[in-house]
């Protein structure tokens, strides 16, 4: 029942149960006013005459009011039912008028008589309206011949019992004729109608229908009663067949509001499934067979003409041969009709048998016992099993036992929710084939009289797909280990798990040093093969229950978890470590890595995420100590990290808005101190106010920043540099060059030449007042030397000068010095430091020196911070020092004051010990060869091997941190 419907039904319900004991106790009471009488002949007549009328005219006034404010196709069948009580009521007051008024006889005919005559029309076409009408022109020749048959036979049967004397009596008035046989065939009309046709309650009326039928009904029956000539001899008003009329007024008033819903409330009411079933099968039953009872009627009435004394009636035999007739007729009709119906039946069955037999799914039916009846030929190419082998055996001996178990509940959940429940229900399991294999099956189950039908197809390749797909989604398709979705599972797996005392859950985080060499020059594919070969060791090396994953690139992880302890898991990773570092035979030889490992411990209450983050940067941690080792996490690194990235977050925000400060440091000329030149060099002001240099705030990888912090610093040092060089133009002085140090990854980055030639033409600083120094002892670039020297060599052509900073230390320096466009040095400070104390590196400083004016170098020295530095270079040749003897990096205010005088002091060495000439070079090979920092080479007796100056003892004492410039190479 919908919405609408239940809260009227639940609110009314009380009062048409009130309305129905009324009316109840109305029809009792006038039974047993006329079963007494009433009391005198007087009341009689009046509740005879106007008390049919007022029962009448409430029908008609209840029924018109139904019509005019209900809604619905039953509308018109209302007012019509309203009209044929107004007419029974117009007729019993007009009998009255002349019986209780004028106290004389009814004449005959009377008004009174046409007014009833008018009641049995509106009444019909009323029922003709609530019917439901023939579709065809066949229903509609069934639907005359029906008719026909059913007041044939009534009218036979009337006129063999009741009218055939009356209509002989009367033949000389033909007036009284026709009144007395108009009656008797109105209401057999009206019955013929109510007994043929199918009625409809599509509003929810169907009490409301019902009990108008009734009300007719009874008032036929009445009128049929009346005919009698026995008991109209004897009627008088207020009897007990105008009580019958009464109640059937009465049932007609009260049939509108049967439903006990109002008409505006009124809607369709959803009946039980199976009492609409059992509404379905009587009704079609009771319509079928209600001619052929009328045909039985017909015949009674013919042999009861037959066998009486009198002879054979005409009109008996007329209507009773023209009823026979129609009966013959419509078993034609329904006979040409059942055969059109058994062809379309049997066309429609090769088609399903054709769908079915052709279908590529497996089409089975069981009976309620299990036991297949019927298995489509399908089952030989989807099963391998012949269907005939299959009828008649049990379903479930088809499914895997594993499967059984939850199909025979789904079978049973489907059957227990009845046929109001969902149509169709869908289960998967696993069949047997003809061959043993077990494939996977997809059926959707249908009800099928006590059964049910199954429409089953292989599914086996998708759930295979499935499961691939699935499998992919977790693995990493190169070494199939996990992947970092299914490692952070586990972990988390691991960590909601059980843990008791000596209960361990670790991660590992394993990257490989050197593995980006082996893709750069043996090629990616032999870096995959190296992979796989990773792969396969760590999942050897590892103990039975623990996880091994590669997580990207040339990064794997491992989860160790269990009753372990610490020393035990560190023992793994050193394992780990070890068989990752062996040689990797590939194509023919021999590769080699090293593996950085970082150790995470879960503490109480650590989330995965955190777990991973953790051993991540003991992994970073391990690789920034020296690589190729193992490092634990401590909450220290995770400190250095957040302060790390504040400060990255505060460098950004400064780049960005330029909050950063240029500083130049002088260059001077040794031999007189005046200002040859100036290097740029960038500070930031840290949290704590104290100047930083990009060595100590910029990140050591190539990414953004870095690339905007040298867009920055180029053109920021040829603005300042242009504006200073228009001052010294306007005064007449010699021009200041200035020098800007960069790292090789930054020259060879996108962008770099461009950024240059823009600012040059932007400021109009002349290119010669530029020199680029490029830093050469941090190895070769990414993008390989090639590339640096096609960058240095397209900013020559602009006229940039090009120095190569940071030479004489390095093992690069001579094969940059060689392969570069390069026309000045600069001598790194580390070699500048311990010239004045130590002979040793006084000699390499020399060679340095002489090599630079070999090649017609100019010659710079970085980090000239002693008088006794400054003298020795001098004496080595060195034209131009830089460093804190002269001056530090200096604001704008300083600088413009130091270019201004020109000269910087020149301080000499005082109270310290006079330096003294450099000995003889074989002299101080013999006096080195007996120095434990000057050893020889066993192998090689007559060669001696010298470490590298920033190694030497003295060096290490007097090295301090270098105002290192430049942005770290990637």
């Amino acid at each position: 029942m919908t919405s609408t419907d239940a809260a009227p039904t639940g609110t009314l319900s009380t009062g048409a149960r009130t309305a129905r004991l009324l009316l109840a106790a109305v029809c009792g009471l006038y039974v047993l006013g006329a079963a007494t009488g009433w009391g005198s002949v007087r009341l009689a007549s009046a509740m005879g005459d106007f008390g049919l009328a007022g029962a009448a005219l409430t029908a008609s006034v209840s029924c018109a009011v139904r019509g005019c404010t209900g809604r619905g196709r039953s509308r018109p069948a209302w007012l019509l039912f309203g009209v044929s009580s107004l007419m029974t009521g117009v007729g019993n007051a007009a009998w009255g008028w002349y019986e209780v008024v004028l106290r004389v006889p009814v004449p005959s005919p009377s008004a009174a008589d046409y007014a009833f005559l008018l009641f049995a029309p509106p009444a019909v076409i009323g029922l003709l309206a609530l019917a439901q009408r023939p579709r065809t022109a066949a229903g509609w020749v069934c639907l005359l011949l029906d008719s026909w048959l059913i007041a044939g036979s009534l009218f036979t049967l009337s006129w063999s019992l009741a009218l055939a004397g009356p209509a002989r009596s009367d033949e000389h008035s033909l007036l009284r004729l026709s009144l007395a046989l108009a009656y008797p065939v109105l209401d057999i009309l009206l019955v013929s109608v109510v007994l043929g046709l199918r009625f409809r309650a599509r509003d929810g009326n169907r009490t409301a229908v019902g009990t108008a039928l009734l009300g007719l009904a009874v008032t036929v029956v009445c009128d049929a009663l009346w005919m009698s000539p026995t008991l109209r001899s004897g009627y008088h008003s207020g009897g007990l067949l105008d009580a019958g009329w009464f109640t059937g007024s009465l049932l007609l008033a009260w049939a509108p509001w049967a439903s006990g819903r109002s008409p505006q409330t009124t809607g369709p009411v959803r009946a039980h499934p199976s009492m609409a079933g059992r509404r379905r099968h009587a009704t079609p039953w009771f319509s079928a067979l209600t001619p052929y009872l009328a045909a039985g009627v017909c015949t009674a009435a013919l042999l009861h003409g037959a066998l009486g004394r009198h002879s054979m009636d005409r009109v008996v035999l007329v209507t009773g041969c023209t009823v026979v007739l129609a009966l013959i007729i419509r078993q034609g009709i329904m006979l040409l009709d059942n055969i059109s119906l058994a062809q379309e039946l049997s066309q429609k069955e090769a088609h399903f048998r054709s769908l079915v037999q052709g279908s590529s799914d497996v089409i089975m039916i069981t009976g309620p016992d299990g036991v297949l009846s019927y298995v489509s030929p399908a089952a030989l190419g989807v099963y391998g099993r012949d269907p005939a082998e299959l009828v008649g055996g049990r379903l479930l001996d088809l499914v895997h036992p594993d499967d059984s178990g939850h199909v025979l509940w789904e079978v049973r959940r489907f059957l227990a929710g009845g046929p109001a429940a969902e149509p169709t229900a869908r289960m998967e399991c696993r069949f047997r084939s003809g061959d043993g294999e077990w494939l996977h099956v997809e059926s959707t189950v249908n009800r099928y009289r006590d059964g049910l039908i199954l429409n089953s197809r292989d599914v086996t390749e998708r759930v295979r797909l499935q499961a691939q797909l699935q499998h992919n989604a977790f693995h990493d398709p190169l070494t199939d280990l996990p992947n970092r979705a299914l490692f952070t599972d586990r972990v988390r797996a691991a960590l909601s798990g059980v843990r008791g005392e000596g209960r361990t859950v670790a991660v590992l985080f394993l990257d490989l040093d050197g593995f980006k060499a082996v893709n750069d020059t043996a090629g990616h594919q032999t870096g995959d093969e190296l992979l796989v070969q990773a792969a396969r060791r760590l999942q050897e090396a590892v103990r039975a229950g623990d996880t091994v994953a590669r997580l990207g690139g040339d990064e794997f992880a491992a989860l160790v978890a269990g009753r372990i302890d610490e020393g035990q898991v560190r023992d793994i990773a050193e394992r780990l470590r070890a068989v990752l570092s062996e040689p990797y035979p590939l194509g023919g030889t021999e590769l080699a890595v090293a593996a950085s490992i970082g150790i995470a411990f879960a503490g109480p209450g650590t989330a995965p995420a955190e777990l991973m983050r953790n051993a991540d940067l003991a992994m970073y941690r391990a690789k920034s100590a020296g690589k190729g080792r193992v490092a634990v996490y401590s909450p220290q690194l995770r400190a250095d990290l957040n302060r790390r990235t504040e400060r990255e977050q505060r460098l950004r925000g400064a780049v960005r808005e330029g909050r950063l400060t240029l500083l130049h440091q002088p260059v001077v000329d040794l031999a007189s101190g005046q200002v040859t030149a100036v290097e740029a060099l960038a500070r930031w002001h840290s949290a704590q106010g104290q100047p930083l240099a990009p060595a100590q705030y910029m990140p050591g990888d190539a990414d953004d920043r870095t690339s905007r912090f040298a867009h920055w610093l180029l053109r920021q040092s040829v603005t300042q540099a242009a504006a200073r060089w228009r001052q010294d133009r306007d005064r007449d002085a010699p021009p200041v060059p200035v020098t800007v140090q960069l790292a090789a990854a930054r020259v060879t980055a996108p962008g770099t030449v461009e950024t240059v030639e823009r600012a040059l033409r932007e400021s109009g600083l002349p290119p010669g007042l530029l020199v680029l120094a490029v830093g050469g002892g941090h190895g070769e670039p990414a993008a390989g030397l090639d590339e640096l020297g096609r960058r240095l060599a397209a900013l020559r052509r602009l006229g940039v000068r090009v120095a190569l900073e940071g030479f004489g230390t390095g093992a690069a320096s001579l094969t940059w010095l060689r392969r570069l466009p390069v026309e000045m040095l600069r001598l790194d400070g580390a070699l500048v430091q311990g010239v004045a104390e130590s002979a040793l590196t006084r000699i390499l400083a020399g060679h340095v020196l002489r090599l630079g004016r070999d090649l017609g170098m100019a010659t710079v020295a970085q980090g000239v911070d002693a008088p006794g530095q400054a003298a020795v270079l001098r004496e080595l040749g060195c034209r131009q020092g830089q460093g804190l003897l002269f001056a530090g990096p200096l604001e704008d205010r300083l600088l413009r004051a130091a270019l201004l005088r020109r000269t910087l002091p020149l301080p000499r060495p005082g109270g310290a010990e006079p330096h003294r000439p450099l000995p003889p070079a074989a002299d101080l090979l013999r006096t080195a060869a007996t120095r434990p920092e000057v050893r020889a080479d066993p192998r090689r007796p007559r060669f001696v091997q010298l470490h590298h100056p920033s190694d030497l003892p003295e060096h290490r004492s007097m090295a301090g941190p270098h105002d290192e410039t430049s942005v770290p190479p990637a």
